[in-house]
């Protein structure tokens, strides 16, 4: 795929970095720009459109020629006149840098430290920067282990995912019938209004999906529709939806009013996503039916109540809990490397 990708946000510098990449960025460059790029050279020349100078940037070709940093510097006329030029020659502008970064983007001694700088970019809280930095400290020690606890310790990451969740934000859908609460919960679960509320079934006419910092957890939380009858073709069209995001969904966290009689309803979305995270809402209200009889958590979405036992539930399921003090992993290659010690160990 033909891409123009903005490093630098629009107005943060003088100069706006933009990296062209696709089968088509050598027939680009040799049209648009006076001179031949060298691969890990910067060349600086003049760009065109047509019988139009752009600017006069400089420009770098990775060492294997898929990749070309364009350095302009004009202001943001040039960049727009640059964006377009580039459109018209089929890429895609995009302002979001494919992650984790490839390797020959960064410098580093090590393996483990290319991953780490390579994935930096992808840890968008304290949390995960902490876990991240410290891996490099952590996989020497475990290379300086002896055999029987190296393989101890690669069975152990084996079973850890939560580095590779706290780079990876989930996907967590909040799925239930109309009226019980899902967007007040939402709300209190982004610690600010982004659904909107009210005390009439059907308000949340499409999903919402937003990142979400849980307490160091960035999650996309989606907030869905009411699942339910109706005739309307709108809301209908977005339950469907609806129904096929919390499909794709790592964890469904499914919300029933606790207040009200078991509907049919409420029993078929328990039916239908046996594996989630089940949270009784309007708890503090005399009870509709025996919630209390299988496995929840009880909460009051307009006081807060229950929230942050909610938080740890969805990060405990992460396994973003706890701080391991050894090597975590988050990489295919460590993967490979955790799955042979342990196969030559068994």
């Amino acid at each position: 795929m033909n891409q123009a990708i903005q490093l630098t946000p629009p107005g943060s510098a003088a100069i706006a970095v933009v990296r062209l990449k696709g089968p088509r960025l050598a027939d680009f460059l040799r049209q648009h720009f006076s001179r031949p790029a060298r691969p890990d050279r910067c060349v600086h020349g003049v760009l065109t459109d047509g019988d139009r100078v752009i600017d006069d940037p400089v420009v770098v070709l990775a060492a294997d020629g898929a990749t070309a940093d364009v350095n302009l510097h004009g202001g943001p006329w040039v960049v727009r006149s640059f964006f377009q030029l580039a459109e018209r020659f089929g890429f895609a502008v995009t302002d979001r840098l494919d992650l984790p970064l490839p390797e020959e983007a960064v410098d580093a001694a090590t393996q483990i430290e290319r991953e780490i700088l390579a994935c930096l970019p992808m840890a968008s809280t304290e949390p995960a920067l902490f876990e991240l930095l410290r891996q490099k400290e952590a996989w020497e020690r475990f290379s300086e282990l002896p055999a029987t606890e190296q393989r101890a310790g690669a069975a152990q990451m084996l079973e850890d995912r939560g580095l590779w969740w706290l780079l990876h934000p989930p996907r967590v859908a909040i799925v239930g019938p109309a009226n019980v609460g899902k967007s007040t919960l939402a709300n209190q679960l982004f610690g600010q209004e982004r659904s909107i509320t009210a005390d009439l079934p059907g308000t949340t006419r499409d999903w919402v999906g937003e990142i979400a910092n849980l307490d160091g957890l960035a999650v996309l939380l989606m907030d869905t529709p009411g699942v339910r009858s109706t005739r309307d073709p709108i809301e209908a069209m977005a339950i469907d939806r609806a129904v096929a995001e919390v499909s794709d969904a790592d964890l469904a966290v499914v919300v029933l009013d606790g207040s009200q009689p078991m509907r049919s309803e409420d029993a078929e979305l328990l039916e239908r996503f046996p594996r989630a995270m089940l949270v009784v809402n309007k708890s503090d209200l005399p009870a509709g039916w025996d919630w209390r009889s299988r496995p929840n958590l009880a909460t009051v979405a307009t006081t807060g109540t229950g929230i942050d036992p909610l938080r740890s539930a969805i990060k405990k399921y992460f396994g973003v809990d706890q701080r391991p003090d050894g090597a975590r992993s988050w990489t295919p290659r460590q993967h490979l490397i955790c799955s042979k010690m342990v196969k030559d160990f068994t």
